[in-house]
């Protein structure tokens, strides 16, 4: 297959389009980026004492998609889209928060970034699953950072997440 074509078999036309633009194309590494983030993260402990995990699945989001802006055009298919800056220092000192929610959910959370119209902060757990968190709950995006990135740019309706 062309390279060119390669990502339209891995997101929508819209998806595609939105991340092109941001400046990601298929084969997009910026590891020496994520290694900086990791180090940050790792280094930092909020005043009470609680500290960042980081794990494979959050570098390999971040050094694919760390850095981007990512603006949809489209009208949403359920909801408004939303634009996001996939940094990971949005969640540097929310360490506490999102411990507590991988602990509710039984693993390890990381910051990916944040919704740049709500200020919700992106989270990505060890398997790669990503969620939302905002003033409103939290959120399920997606089982990895393509559906995610699905939802948000397309406009998907997220599950909302329960600790029943």
């Amino acid at each position: 297959m062309h390279p060119d074509r390669t990502s339209t078999t891995r997101f929508s036309v819209p998806v595609d389009a939105a991340l092109r633009t941001a400046g990601w194309q298929p084969g997009r590494w910026d590891i020496g980026q994520a290694e900086i983030w990791a180090d940050t993260l790792r280094a930092h402990t909020s005043p009470a004492g609680h500290r960042h995990a980081v794990f494979p699945a959050a570098v390999e989001a971040w050094a694919e998609f760390g850095g981007l802006h990512v603006v949809p055009t489209g009208p949403g298919r359920q909801i408004a889209p939303t634009a996001l800056h996939l940094d990971p220092m949005h969640g540097l000192h929310l360490a506490r928060t999102l411990g507590d929610l991988g602990r509710a959910l039984g693993t390890e959370v990381s910051p990916l970034g944040a919704e740049t119209d709500t200020a919700a902060v992106l989270a990505i757990d060890t398997e790669g699953r990503v969620y939302a968190l905002d003033h409103t709950g939290d959120w399920y995006l997606g089982a990895d950072i393509d559906r995610a990135l699905t939802t948000l740019v397309t406009g998907i309706t997220p599950a909302r997440l329960t600790t029943a």
